[in-house]
């Protein structure tokens, strides 16, 4: 009996401590996001505006198909901002899954997805990044994947992103023929203009001016606004074939998207756009994505995820705290209380030249981090050292060989060139981890074949030049390519 008190009371102190050290953190990141507010308020707003290109156009098409409840979606989606604001103080942004909703909106007229099928898919994605989370198989994967693979990852996100902005949006567009009575490519001009004069104005909020103009152009092309439409919650219970068709039609391919993009990938980019601010865990973030999914699908939302393009684009126009998210979501809070369905006849008006730009400045955002391939901002260059003076261990930074950022360049481009040929992030990271493996074969290879001639020994009898025997096979095969070039 008394062992077993002894672990209860221990448990209770851990706990304790856990739940003190919880609300420390908070405090910490409400100081933040306080202070970063009053200095820059206008680009925090303006900030929280940027993903916003991603957002409506799936928003409008999901709640037209019927397969999302749009109040549900506003009200779960602007808590998911305020808690995520409050918790990791970054412009974390919650943005639909891309995946699912190409495989709903495919579908065909006859055949539509039903809210509860749709509800399965998020729900299915949400319990798996779960039980990856709670496993440890997402941290796992953080620290296996190489950062070229990763980076590829990104920079082939931030180019979609632009070929979409052209392709989906720019491109429907006419230099005469208005579009809903105002929308042409002059006004996509006028944007791609103003985005290129903000690097001289940093104070300026860009996307909140858009956001302004966009909907002041709604507005004008309507008779009547939204209405009141108080939020009446109602539980939808997916029926086995719907989740049979939910999990599985849509589920799986987001998966390695979600895992990738969402999760992985947010990571290492938040540590790159805010090195002062502790980048969030890859266990935690996937601790969010399932929580938001296993609590909002039940309500017909939208199945939704973090991304390194929402990030990358609320940064690029002004965001720098979860300040910003929060503003964000207690604007979507009140519409899905409040208007609900009704906001859906304003928002599909939203000119698309400004969505369209808007986009492709968060493409332009994203792409840029793999300029940091080879330089001090890739974490993996950094090696731990210890001083022998004092014993002290510090990082300094591992200068690559130029046969080495060829190889890196290589793996990230093989990744960047997997992604966009085949639209999916999990051929790209196929493509460039079988890259990345393949450059490590004359490496393995000479080590197996000095072991083999018994060159290598084993113990304290090692030969002091067995490092750099092998060293040198490795590095023949890098010199080789970098003397091509």
């Amino acid at each position: 009996m008394n062992s077993v008190r002894e672990h209860l009371i221990g448990f209770q102190n851990a706990c304790t401590r856990d739940l003190q050290t919880f609300w420390s953190n908070i405090k910490n990141v409400q100081t933040y996001n306080i202070q970063t507010l009053r200095r820059q308020p206008l680009r925090e707003i303006s900030g929280s505006m940027g993903d916003l290109g991603t957002l409506l156009p799936i928003l409008i098409a999901l709640t037209i198909n019927g397969s999302i409840s749009l109040s549900s979606t506003l009200v779960f989606s602007g808590l998911y901002n305020i808690i995520t604001g409050i918790i990791f103080g970054v412009p974390l942004p919650v943005q639909p899954m891309k995946a699912i909703a190409a495989v709903v909106l495919s579908g065909p007229v006859h055949n539509r997805w039903s809210q509860a099928q749709t509800a399965s898919a998020g729900l299915f994605v949400g319990a798996v990044i779960g039980f990856f989370s709670l496993t440890g198989i997402l941290q796992w994967f953080t620290r296996k994947i190489p950062v070229p693979v990763i980076k590829g990852i990104q920079v082939g996100a931030g180019l979609s992103l632009i070929v979409s902005a052209g392709s989906s949006m720019l491109s429907q567009l006419s230099w005469y023929k208005l579009n809903n009575g105002f929308d042409s490519h002059w006004w996509a001009l006028f944007a791609f203009l103003f985005l290129l004069f903000t690097p001289y104005f940093p104070r300026m909020p860009f996307a909140l001016i858009l956001a302004v103009l966009g909907m002041v152009g709604c507005l004008s092309q309507m008779s009547t606004g939204p209405t009141l439409q108080v939020w009446h919650p109602s539980v939808l219970v997916p029926s086995p074939s719907d989740f049979r068709k939910g999990a599985f039609s849509a589920g799986l391919g987001q998966l390695p998207l979600t895992t990738l993009n969402s999760i992985i990938a947010v990571t290492h980019l938040s540590a790159d756009l805010l090195p002062a601010r502790k980048a969030p865990s890859a266990t935690s973030l996937g601790l969010s994505v399932a929580t938001m999914n296993l609590v909002g699908c039940w309500f017909g939302s939208m199945p939704v995820c973090h991304g390194s393009g929402g990030l990358a684009g609320q940064y690029r126009f002004g965001a720098r705290s979860g300040a910003s998210v929060i503003f964000l979501g207690m604007i979507k809070l009140l519409l899905g209380l409040s208007v609900g369905d009704t906001i859906i006849r304003p928002i599909k008006h939203f000119p698309i030249s400004l969505l369209g730009i808007m986009i492709f400045a968060a493409g332009l955002e994203l792409a840029k981090v793999g300029e940091s391939l080879n330089t001090a901002g890739a974490r993996d260059l950094w090696e731990t050292a210890e001083d022998g003076s004092d014993g002290v261990t510090e990082k300094q930074f591992k200068e690559p060989t130029q046969g080495e950022r060829n190889q890196r360049w290589t793996v990230m481009l093989v990744t960047i060139g997997g992604l966009l040929a085949f639209k999916n992030d999990g051929i790209g990271f196929i493509a460039g981890m079988l890259c990345h493996w393949s450059q490590t074969i004359p490496v393995w290879w000479g080590t197996r074949k000095a072991d083999r001639e018994g060159r290598i020994q084993l113990g304290d009898e090692a030969h002091p030049s067995t490092r750099d025997e092998i060293r040198a096979v490795g590095e023949a095969h890098v010199d080789e390519e970098a003397g091509n070039d």
